[in-house]
Order: structure tokens, then sequence, then C-alpha cells
């Protein structure tokens, strides 16, 4: 009776039309009851305006909408108002009809035309007792009035009976339907596997349904709540939660039950409009026990990667010590510093040179990963111009391209880029880049360097035509320790040059690309956002000065005469 209906279904609008067509057929036959009086031609006038309304609902089959229904209501209150002022008013026999528009509105069963039937029936009932008031007004003699308040009141009553019986039918049905909903919601929640519980900020419990995880005591439950459910232990963290779910509306946390701490109990909460809070308690056991394995298996590999960490770091210290002594003794032999030695003992002194050098470098590299992957690897910042540690790594690499027949060319700007980085790592990544290059080039080939600014970033690119590295290996080609191309190749060092420089720009917010082919040479780019914001003047290149802006220059071991002999040295 007091819902919204929506468009009214075929069923309902014929109900309405047949309703309104026997009360106009109930009018006609009062109507033709008393010409055989005869009767006041104001009540036979009355009785037939009475009669219209009942007609004009056929206007609803042809088209059924709430403007149409609002109308109708509105002749209600018209031809009510007219038949009972022709009788008398409210003092008349057909007073009671002044609430026909509230008994039509109910027919049509919407609430807002139920509030406007209201409203009309009680502008009709003004209008009634303001003509009795007035006067002036034909009174029905006493049988006219008998009949009249008789006809009046057996429709008023049938036809409002007769109208709210599908309301209150319909109204029956919603509570029935409503009731089963509850029930089927109530199955639902009683059957479901969780346990599903209302309680307060204090974690008594005021209501529980579902099915109790295994473990947890139910009795305890509702009689201490959820702390005391809890283990001791994971109280406080229930607590926290709830006080979380109670200030920020949600909350989650895992405990074990309290005298079974084998298994292991999820709860999630919900804070309601009411403020009372909502929770679904599960069995988490399994998911707590996998989780714990995979911490344990976390730790045990940290644990495993700190120790060969540390067994990194010092193997290459104890190596470095008798090391370093090699390669200074073998050192002083090649060059003579003591005296002449026979041709092959100098031969063999250079090869023992050779070899530490190469050992060396492999051990530094395995240090210096070791310190970049526990995190002690520290930069040194500061402003400097980075063609200059460039450049020192072109002059330490042109005595092993040289060796190897390969050609380095370079090309940087001839004003001075400063920038904020790390010199020494700076350096060692164009070092690493270089080698890298020249030591995958056959004879014959050649390695370009090149120096370039993009805005706050500097680029450093090598680039060689050497033998490419496969598709397949790409993706690997920077992880530690990995190598790619034929079992030779690899053996050609110990897959960490590039891996050291992806860390190294990393950690100054860069990043390195490669690009390459099988067969058609390498591209490495290096890209570090390290400009200073310094405007400098424009400098020649350290060493460098016939080098012009980004034109390729050779770096050929003649180009470096002026440095003389030169002994790369044990990285610090």
């Amino acid at each position: 009776l007091t819902g919204e209906a929506g468009p009214p279904g075929l069923t309902a609008g014929l109900r309405v039309i047949v309703w309104h067509l026997g009360w106009a057929a109930c009018q006609l036959a009062g109507l033709l009851g008393l010409l055989f009086l005869p009767a006041n031609p104001l009540i036979l006038l009355a009785l037939l305006a009475m009669a219209i309304p009942g007609f004009a609902a056929i206007t609803l089959v042809f088209r059924d909408s709430p403007p149409v229904r609002q109308g109708l209501v509105w002749l209600w209150s018209i031809f009510a108002a007219i038949a009972v002022t022709l009788t008398g008013g409210i003092a008349g026999p057909l007073a009671i009809w002044v609430a026909m528009p509230l008994a039509a509105a109910v027919v049509l069963n919407q609430r807002s035309l139920i509030s406007l039937g209201a409203a009309l029936s009680l502008m009709n009932a003004l209008v009634a007792v303001m003509v009795s008031i007035g006067g002036g007004i034909h009174m029905p003699d006493d049988q006219e009035a008998f009949l009249l308040s008789l006809l009046s009141v057996l429709t008023f009553v049938l036809g409002v009976s007769i109208g709210l019986l599908p309301a209150l039918r319909s109204r029956s049905e919603r509570a029935d339907d409503a009731e089963e909903a509850r029930a089927r919601l109530m199955k639902i929640v009683t059957e479901q596997p969780q346990l599903i519980l209302a309680f307060d900020e204090r974690g008594r419990v005021l209501s529980a349904y579902g099915e109790a995880p295994v473990g947890l005591d139910l009795n305890i439950l509702m009689q201490h709540g959820l702390y005391g459910a809890a283990h001791p232990g994971d109280r406080q963290a229930v607590a926290t939660a709830v006080e979380t779910a109670v200030a920020q509306g949600r909350a989650e946390v895992g405990f074990a039950p309290h005298g079974a701490m084998d298994h292991y109990l999820y709860l999630s909460m919900r804070r309601a409009s009411d403020d009372r809070l909502y929770g679904a308690i599960r069995d988490g056991s399994l998911q707590h026990a996998r989780e714990a394995a995979l911490e344990a298996a976390r730790a045990d590999a940290e644990a495993l990667n700190q120790g060969k960490t540390r067994f990194l770091a010092s193997m290459s210290h104890e190596l470095r010590t008798p090391l370093n002594a090699v390669i200074g003794f073998s050192d002083i032999m090649r060059l003579k510093l003591f005296g002449d030695l026979p041709p092959k003992y100098s031969e063999y002194a250079q090869l023992i040179w050779e070899s530490g050098q190469h050992v060396l470098d492999m051990i530094n590299d395995v240090l210096d990963m070791s310190k970049i992957e526990a995190q002690r690897y520290e930069l040194t910042l500061e402003s400097f111009d980075i063609r200059e540690p460039v450049s020192q790594a072109l002059r330490l690499m042109r005595s092993a391209a040289h060796d190897k027949g390969v050609d380095i060319h370079s090309a940087m700007p001839a004003h001075a880029l400063v920038v904020s980085a790390d010199k020494r790592a700076v350096k060692q990544v164009a070092l690493n880049l270089l080698s890298n290059a020249v030591k995958f080039t056959p004879k014959g080939g050649s390695v370009r360097l090149a120096l370039t600014e993009h805005g706050d970033a500097v680029d450093i690119s090598v680039t060689d035509t050497g033998i490419g590295i496969a598709p397949d290996d790409l993706s690997r080609i920077g992880q530690p320790y990995e190598q790619a191309g034929a079992p030779e190749q690899k053996a050609m060092g110990t897959g960490l040059g590039l891996s050291i420089v992806k860390a190294m720009a990393h950690m100054h917010g860069g990043q390195m690309t490669i690009r390459s082919d099988l067969g058609d040479g390498t591209e490495v780019v290096v890209r570090l956002p390290v400009r200073a914001g310094v405007t400098a003047t424009a400098e020649p290149a350290p060493h460098a000065a016939t080098i012009d802006p980004l034109k390729d220059h050779n770096e050929t071991p003649e180009a470096f005469k002026d440095f003389g002999e030169f002994v790369i040295r044990p990285r610090p």
C-alpha cells in the first residue's frame, strides 16, 4: 500500500478499470431506481456526476501513465465535490463521498497518488462544510435521504474494501517474500564454512552464525569475546586490529586460537553504519604454514647469500695480498729495473704480469659485486667534468686494444660536461664497457665510445663490431655471473662486467640499454641523470685537445705517446 509502484502490469491495470466501471454501474443503478420516486433532479444530477470518473477510467486502456492516473484522482475530487454540494454538503446523505479521491488513490496503489487523494479529500470536506454553513442548497426529503445514505455508505464501504484487497494481498505477499528471503539468507549465513560475528568495540560477541573453524572454542568465544578466544601472545594484535576497524572502518588480523597453537585463524572486520563491528573468521592454518615456510626459505636464502658475499669478500682480500706481490715483482722484472734478463725470462715475466692483472681484475669485479649485493657500496658524489674519467678509461684500454688489433674511436664534446656523481664509479662504467667491447671484438674490428648530453642526463655509449649477442641471451645479460655465447667465449671472463655497469647506473638513478644482433656487433648505452646544472666555460677534453665536438677520434697508441710507458695498477 505504501510502496511506489512501477508501471502497472496488465492484470493490475484491468483490475483498476473494472473497479471504476463497477462504481459507475452502481451509480447508474441508483439513478434508475430514484427515477421511480420521482426524485429531485439535483439528486439525479449528483448521481450522474459520480458516475463520470468511473467511465473516465477507460482512458487507462489507451494510455496508462502517472499523469493520467493523477488526472483521474483530480476528476474524483471535482465530481465528488459537485455531488456532495448538490445534496446538502457535509450534512447531506452523500457526505461520505468527500473521501472518494482517497479511495480511488488507494485502488490505484501509488504512494504519491495516496498523498494527493488525502489532500483532495480534506479539501472536499472543507468545501462541504462551507456549503452546509452557507445554506441555500436543497436538502433531500426523508425517503430520498435514506436511500441516498444507504447507497453512499454501501458503495463507499464495498468500493474501499474491494480496492484494498489487492493492496493488502500484495503487501502480504511482499512480507512473505521478505520472510522467505530472510530465511534463505539465514540458511546461507548459518551453513557457510566461515564463522560470521557481530561484536562491539570491546571485542564482546553479540551474535555468531556459521561454522566455527577447527581449533576455535565457541564457548570461550561467546563468554570471553575475541580477546579471550585468542592465544595470549596474539591478544594484543587482535585488540589493535579491533581499534583499527573502529577508527578506519576495516581491518584484518591473524591469530592462534586459545589452547590450539597448531592452528591459525584469520579475522576480517568491517564497521557497519550502526557502529557495530562485523567479522568473518576462517581457518588459515594451511596458508599460515605456507607463508611460514616461504619466510623460512627466504631467510635461509638471504643467509646463504650473505654467507656467499662474506666469503667472496674475504677470499678477494686474501687473494689480493699475495697477488699484489706477484704483480709487483713481475713488473720489476719486465721493466728490468735491476738489470737485463735473458729474453726467455723477460717473456715469462711479461706473461706473469699479464696473468696477474687478469686475475686481479676478476677479483676486483667479484669484490665490487659483493659490495653491491650486500648494499655496502657507497657512492661519493662530487662535481667534475665527466670527460676526465672517461678519457682515463680510454687511455687504460688503448694497450689491450692495440695488442688485439682493435681500433678505439671516441667522440666527446669540446666543452666541459659537469656532473654530480661518483667519479670512480663513472670511470668503472666506462672501463667495463670498453673492456667488454674489446674482449668480444675480433682482430681488425673497431670500438667506438660516444659521450653525449640529453637534458639533465649524460649518455655513455660504446659500440663494437664484434660477434654480437643472440636474442635469447639478451635478457640474461646484465645479471651477475651470466654470460652469452659459446663456451670458449664464456671462458673470457666472469660475467660481472656489465652487471657492475648496470648496478652502478641504477645507483645513480640511471639505466643500461643493450642493442645487439648476432654477428653484427653490440651497442651498450648507459644513461646517467647526473647533470649538475653548472654552466661551464668551453674547454678541451682532458688529453684530447684535437678532438672536435662529436667527431670520431682514433685512440691508437700513437695518440697517447706523450704518456710514455704505463702500468695498470690494482684498483683501490
